[in-house]
């Protein structure tokens, strides 16, 4: 059995560990050091954003950011967005992920948000199939540029 929950200061390296294994964070994340602890305190410091973890047998098995965004757009209405989705490699299409997604879209409600979005690697074709099943529309272009 699965619970999701806010994630601890000690489940950073597991977090991190899920985040590396992956096709392109294994070349992006590094093993748990100070950079990674302190985003966390930044992020739990933050009222607006859950770091959050499905644990099961005592076992990191998934995690996402969610951040609940203040906009003037769409009258003024609350939004969600979701980061870093990943579910441990040897428990993937079992439906951890859609529980995850089901989770944050729970907590989206909860914060009155009127809609929840995220953005996925163009590489990701098996991400684009699993959001698209869940729901989610390819409704916008998402650009990103390196500071």
């Amino acid at each position: 059995m699965i619970r999701f929950r806010d994630a601890t200061r000690d489940d950073v390296t597991a977090i991190v560990g899920l985040l590396a294994d992956d096709t392109l964070g294994k070349d992006r994340e590094q093993a748990a050091s100070d950079a990674y602890l302190a985003a966390y305190d930044d992020i739990v410091a933050n009222p607006m954003h859950q770091l959050i973890v499905g644990e099961a047998d005592g076992r990191i098995i998934a995690c996402c950011q969610l951040t609940i965004l203040a906009g003037l757009s769409r009258g003024g209405n609350r939004r969600a967005l979701v980061e870093a989705v990943r579910v441990a490699a040897d428990l993937r299409s079992q439906g951890i992920g859609a529980k995850l997604m089901a989770e944050c879209e729970t907590r989206a409600r909860a914060a009155d948000c009127t809609i929840i979005q995220l953005t996925t690697d163009r590489s990701r074709e098996e991400a684009h199939r699993f959001y698209e099943r869940l729901g989610y529309l390819a409704s916008h272009l998402g650009m990103k540029k390196p500071l």
